[in-house]
Order: structure tokens, then C-alpha cells, then sequence
């Protein structure tokens, strides 16, 4: 029988049911790719789901990329706690471009570890191996399991406190791969059913999202396979949370060709030279995106005054946010000593990117589906069996994606 043991970690208490746990975060899932699979019957076991238990809309972090979402579900807090407002961040101290795919980059606990403590046996499970550290900060110490199906064949007891992982799920997948996601959910169903783990983090990849739109037969074909694997955690009787990090949207013009504002180009022919944009959706899937999307950091040139930069880039067509340090860093939760000066945000069908020759558009695998702006901001949220009347509240008036630890712990009834 699982632990049903309390934990509090960031000042948040979690009391887990007798029963296992999954959460699941798909990886760039806008609401309308569980929309058009449920509808084409596609996806029966996420529509019992719906029957059953509850289906609504949360809304993520900003800016809305991988690692910020994915550190705030796995904290229970948003990135102004927890230190992870982008991929990437201009360290103004060193005068360096710094990625923060590191847990020495959290300035928060993740709720693994604690969870361990109490009894649970906790397997943390990523498509992209540059979330791993994150994931599994203090929890193979504490006991847990943490891997990543691109370096499923990687795996050691040491590192990952888990080895042979192939013998569980099978050979390791190309990461740009639809397959990919699904080994995410294949494995945690395997550990779960071999009584190996009962409180679950799944975090799949967007690759399929980023190739496709939601009625596309390939993605089609893809939910139907996730669907499968939540059929095994639901029948091997967890409580299954659904979210994911951030949705998606075609990036655009009408001949189909990506819909760029070149910003540091912009912005240098408008003031001069000495403008530093930091575009943090930058990470080493450059398929996915070519480092493309709809937020944007922007250091100014020293002297430089605000003012004038903002109300241009405000008047710009496809810029949707301009706002200084402070205000954004309050508005979106943000941690002010890793922003730029300027933050910018783009309209629906449009991305920020540097310069021509920085972005190599060659490496995109089809048209640019991409994210990072308000409007992948509203994100599913599904839990296998409806809620307490106190979490139905909270659901109904502002609630979050990195709220759905808390609310499978405490709020699932029956």
C-alpha cells in the first residue's frame, strides 16, 4: 500500500491517497490536440478521464518554455521562487549567455526528494535529457529513480538510480521522435505495474507539436499512443494528472514562411549598436524551433535610455508586450536578476529571433510551430476523478499549471 505519509516543501503540504500517483506533463499539448483526438475517438481513456473526473484550463508560467514550466510543476512554484525564468539567461556579472539546464541554477527544492522521505517510491521520467538534473535534484541520494528516455540506455544505479532501463521499455528512441513521449509513458506504466514506483512525474517532448497541427494524422496517431499508455496507469489504479508546459501555434506568414521579427537587427538600425537580445527558448533541440519564439529578453546599450526603445517596440506590428524589468519581473513571477532590461512579447503567429544570421532556419523539421508568448499560455489540466468542493474553488478561479502536484495529493475524491 502506498505511503500516505504528508510533505511540505515550499511551503506547500502534499497528503497523497493510498493509491499511486502519475502526473503527466505533454510537452507543448495546446487544449485543441486533446480536442481533435477525443473527437475522433482517438483518445477514449483521456475522455473517461473527462467523464469521470474533471477537464478544465490552467494557466502556465511565463514565459511559456519547457524548462521554466517544468521547474515550476516540480516545485509547486513560479519561476521567481525557483530561479528558472528561461532556458537561457545573459549573466550580466561574467558577460555570458548562460543555459540553465542545471539544478545549481534552482533556488528552489523539488517536492521528489521529500516525497521519498515519506515513504513514496518516486520515478521522475523525461523525454529531453536536459531536464534530468533538474528533475532529479536530491532524489537518487533520497532513493528515488530519475532518467530520460534520450539516454535511456545511459543509465546507471549511481546516476539514475535505475540500470537496464531498455529491458523495461524497450531500445532507446531518436530523440526527435514521436517516440520519444511515448517511452516516457511506457516506462513509468512498467515501473508502476512492476511495483517499482507509485508517485510518478512523466514529462514527454513537444517535437510531434512543433511538426504538426492538431488535426494531422501523424499527431493523431501519436495522442492515440499516449492515450494507450494512460489506459495502464488508470488500470494499474492511479490517480493520473494530465497538464502540459505550454501550448503551440504556427509562427507563420501566408506563403507558409516563418513570420520573424529580427529584434537586435531591428533595434540596432533603429538607436545604434550595442543591443543584446536573449531569446530564452534557446536549448539544443534546434529542430524543434531554430531557437525561435515568442518572448524575448532584451539588455540595452549602457546610457541608453528605456523610454524611447519601449514606445518603438510597442508601435511595432507583432509585438504584443513591452515592459520594463520590475513591471515584468512583478506581472509574470519572473526572477529580476536574470532578466534583461526589456521584456517582449509577440503576437499569436509571430516569433522574436536575433539576427538573420543567427538563427539557421535550414535545421527546422517543417513549418515553424513554436511558443513562449501569452497565448501558449492557457494549457489543459485533467485529473482522473473529480475534486473536493474546496480544490473545484480553486480550479474555478485562477488556477495553475504547477498547481496539479497539490491538487492530485490532496484534492481527487474517489
Amino acid at each position: 500500500m502506498p505511503s500516505t505519509t504528508a510533505f511540505t516543501v515550499n511551503g506547500r503540504t502534499y497528503r497523497p491517497p493510498n493509491r499511486p500517483v502519475a502526473v503527466i506533463c505533454l510537452d507543448g499539448s495546446a487544449d485543441e490536440y486533446l480536442d481533435a483526438a477525443v473527437a475522433r475517438d482517438r483518445m477514449p481513456n483521456l475522455k473517461k478521464m473527462t467523464l469521470k473526473g474533471y477537464r478544465g484550463l490552467a494557466r502556465a508560467a511565463m514565459p511559456t518554455f519547457t524548462n521554466v514550466n517544468n521547474s515550476s510543476i516540480v516545485t509547486g512554484r513560479p519561476p521567481s521562487v525557483h530561479g528558472i525564468g528561461g532556458n537561457f539567461f545573459f549573466d550580466t556579472a561574467s558577460g555570458t549567455e548562460v543555459m540553465m539546464n542545471s539544478a545549481t541554477f534552482l533556488r528552489a527544492d523539488t517536492l521528489f526528494p521529500a516525497a521519498q522521505r515519506a515513504g513514496r517510491k518516486v520515478a521522475v521520467i523525461t523525454a529531453k535529457e536536459k531536464l534530468r538534473d533538474i528533475f532529479a535534484s536530491g532524489l537518487i541520494a533520497a532513493g528515488g529513480i530519475a532518467f530520460s528516455s534520450e539516454k535511456a540506455n545511459k543509465t546507471t544505479m549511481g546516476v539514475h538510480g535505475i540500470k537496464k532501463v531498455e529491458d523495461l521499455a524497450g531500445p532507446t528512441p531518436e530523440i526527435y521522435s514521436g517516440e520519444a513521449s511515448l517511452y516516457v509513458l511506457r516506462a513509468g506504466a512498467a515501473l508502476l505495474e512492476a511495483g517499482r514506483a507509485d508517485f510518478l512525474y512523466l514529462s514527454t517532448t513537444d517535437y510531434m507539436q512543433h511538426k504538426f497541427a492538431p488535426a494531422a494524422p501523424e499527431i493523431l496517431d501519436f495522442y492515440a499512443g499516449l492515450d494507450r499508455e494512460i489506459g495502464r496507469l488508470l488500470a494499474a489504479g492511479a490517480v493520473v494528472a494530465v497538464t502540459a508546459d505550454h501550448g503551440m501555434n504556427a509562427k507563420q506568414n501566408a506563403d507558409g514562411s516563418p513570420n520573424i521579427i529580427y529584434l537586435e537587427s531591428e533595434l540596432c538600425e533603429a538607436f545604434g549598436p550595442g543591443f543584446r537580445v536573449i531569446l530564452p527558448i534557446t536549448d539544443p533541440y534546434v529542430a524543434h524551433h531554430g531557437a525561435l519564439g515568442s518572448f524575448a529578453q532584451v539588455h540595452l546599450p549602457r546610457g541608453l535610455a528605456a523610454g524611447p526603445v519601449i514606445n518603438w517596440l510597442r508601435a511595432r506590428d507583432g509585438v504584443t508586450e513591452c515592459l520594463d524589468r520590475d513591471t515584468a519581473a512583478r506581472l509574470m513571477d519572473l526572477p529580476p536578476d536574470r532578466m534583461g532590461d526589456l521584456v517582449v512579447a509577440s503576437a499569436r503567429d509571430v516569433v522574436l529571433g536575433r539576427t538573420p544570421d543567427y538563427h539557421d532556419l535550414k535545421a527546422l523539421h517543417g513549418a515553424l510551430r513554436s511558443h513562449g508568448g501569452r497565448y501558449e499560455e492557457m494549457v489543459p489540466l485533467v485529473f482522473s476523478g473529480p475534486l473536493s468542493a474546496a480544490y473545484a474553488a480553486v480550479v474555478a478561479a485562477d488556477v495553475r499549471n504547477f498547481d496539479i502536484f497539490e491538487i492530485a495529493c490532496n484534492g481527487v475524491v474517489g
